[in-house]
């Protein structure tokens, strides 16, 4: 009995203290726990690998992107001394072609080779046979002509000039009595210029320029202004000036208010208050442009074709003869007309001498091209006709006797004249023959231009020019030539400017440089033709 008692008693101790409300076990849930967190562990490891592997794209990606920009740092570099290399290869260039510009400029216009035998000096070379391979006549064909043709022709030459120069001495004394000294411009004794009288004139009939130059009344006096003198010249106004008027001490002309102190409340009748310029009538009267101190070359024109005009009238009742004015477009473009119906054109033209030298201003020159046409009625031509006289005379003494010089540019001058009579005018003149002459004749020794080298020499001056036309430049022979002897007088302000192209028109009008070397090569097919040694 008490061991079965004791059985129960144990049965209900054991069954109390397994009885879950009263002693719960805490890891009852154990293998269900362990199978969320051993899950949970799982997934976590799995995002760990995850962002592992995103890391280690990440650090995979900038360690690229850093030896991506050290690659392109490094040919950065390299690009940068290759540019540096480049930079100072390229700078060597230059400075080797300047100097070879140089070179070329100093040397480039001494005769042509093919044009001269292996004894004499030489020009740098065209790139194709010169003057494309056409011949001109032989030696014994031109001295034949130029005895026949051309020194016959112009045998009257000295008598045409004795007679002009008489006449016009006699029209500018007429025109001297007509003026007021202390009003009008003082006309001075004529110069004679071009062709007629550097012993090459051709064309018939003779034609005499003459200059005529002319001067302020006092107390005034002409300033020339050189294009040299600015640099804010246009290329085109090279060779040109401006002449202003001023008073003789220096001022520029003004009347009493411009060398007085005026007080605030009083002012000038004759000028505004802002007004620089000079009554209007006395401008008039000394030719200036309007509203303006510099000379007017149409004013110039219309005083002194009246002045002309009235000196003719004054004297006309002593001579046999007319006189008119020939083309209207130069103030001294005159005709002599006898009555047998013969005629005799001459050109005087009016000038200003620029300071004391041998240049001077005109307002129109036929016989030398400029670059264009002026802009301005205040834009004056500088000619340098008297120093080209001057440099021929004295280069003439130093030449043998009976040099063929003058006979080559006499020869090329008429060629050129009965082109002109057959296909019309070109760009080229008789100024820019005479200009490749004077070039020739400074690099040339004196032997060289022996009679008996006329066919030579003439071949030469033709390549000469040829080669200016193909290069389009033909520098004026006395502006910025340091190479013209200093016995000339030169201004020096015209030896520092820089070389006049006188082909530079060629340069920006296309069609007249075709043209002017289609009728170029067309004169020396028709040279044998032209150059006929019996005179018809």
């Amino acid at each position: 009995m008490a061991m079965g008692l004791f059985r129960v008693c144990l049965v209900v101790v054991t069954a109390i203290i397994n009885h879950p409300l009263l002693f719960p076990r805490e890891n009852a849930t154990v293998p269900e726990n362990e199978e969320e967190i051993i899950r949970k562990m799982q997934a976590h490891q799995e995002k760990l690998q995850l962002e592992q592997l995103r890391l280690e794209e990440e650090v995979a990606r900038l360690a690229a992107e850093k030896e991506a920009l050290k690659q392109v740092a490094e040919e950065g570099r390299q690009q940068n001394e290759t540019r540096a290399a480049w930079d100072l290869w390229s700078t060597l260039c230059m400075i080797l072609f300047l100097m070879i510009e140089v070179w070329r400029q100093d040397h480039q216009e001494g005769p042509s080779p093919e044009c001269l035998g292996g004894e004499e000096d030489e020009l740098p070379g065209l790139g194709g046979a010169p003057l494309q391979g056409l011949t001109l006549p032989n030696k014994a064909t031109l001295g034949h002509f130029y005895e026949h043709c051309i020194r016959g022709a112009t045998a009257d030459a000295a008598r045409t000039r004795e007679f002009l120069e008489g006449f016009v001495d006699d029209l500018l004394e007429a025109l001297r009595s007509l003026c007021n000294r202390d009003t009008d411009m003082e006309v001075e004794d004529f110069i004679g210029v071009d062709s007629m009288y550097e012993n090459w004139q051709v064309d018939r009939p003779l034609l005499c320029h003459l200059f005529v130059p002319f001067t302020p009344p006092e107390p005034y006096r002409f300033h020339p202004e050189l294009w040299c003198s600015s640099r804010s010249v246009p290329l085109d106004r090279q060779g040109y000036g401006q002449i202003k008027v001023v008073h003789a001490d220096g001022d520029t002309l003004s009347c009493i208010c411009g060398k007085t102190k005026l007080g605030e409340d009083m002012l000038c009748l004759l000028h505004g208050r802002n007004s620089t310029v000079p009554p209007c009538g006395d401008m008039e009267n000394l030719l200036c442009a309007v509203d303006s101190m510099y000379l007017d070359t149409m004013q110039v024109m219309k005083w002194f074709q009246t002045a002309l005009t009235r000196a003719w009238h004054g004297i006309a009742h002593k001579y046999e003869f007319d006189l008119a004015f020939g083309q209207l477009d130069s103030p001294g473009s005159l005709k002599i007309r006898f009555r047998s119906g013969k005629f005799m054109p001459f050109n005087l033209t009016p000038v200003i001498q620029c300071d004391d030298s041998d240049l001077y201003f005109v307002s129109h020159l036929p016989s030398e091209p400029s670059e264009g046409t002026p802009g301005f009625s205040t834009d004056w031509l500088l000619s340098f006709a008297v120093y080209e006289r001057r440099f021929l005379r004295t280069t003439l003494k130093a030449l043998p006797e009976g040099a063929c010089h003058l006979s080559c540019l006499q020869i090329a001058s008429f060629l050129l004249s009965k082109q002109s009579r057959l296909t019309g005018p070109s760009g080229l003149s008789s100024y820019h023959l005479k200009t490749a002459l004077l070039h020739l004749l400074l690099r040339r020794r004196a032997t060289d231009w022996k009679a008996g080298q006329l066919d030579a020499r003439l071949h030469e001056l033709l390549c000469f020019l040829e080669k200016s036309l193909l290069e389009k430049k033909l520098h004026h022979f006395f502006i910025g030539n340091r190479k013209v002897p200093e016995a000339m007088g030169l201004p020096e302000a015209v030896l520092r400017a820089e070389p006049l192209n006188l082909f530079r028109p060629f340069v920006l009008q296309r069609s007249l440089y075709r043209k002017t070397l289609d009728s170029f090569y067309e004169m020396l097919k028709n040279a044998p033709a032209l150059i006929n040694p019996v005179c018809t």
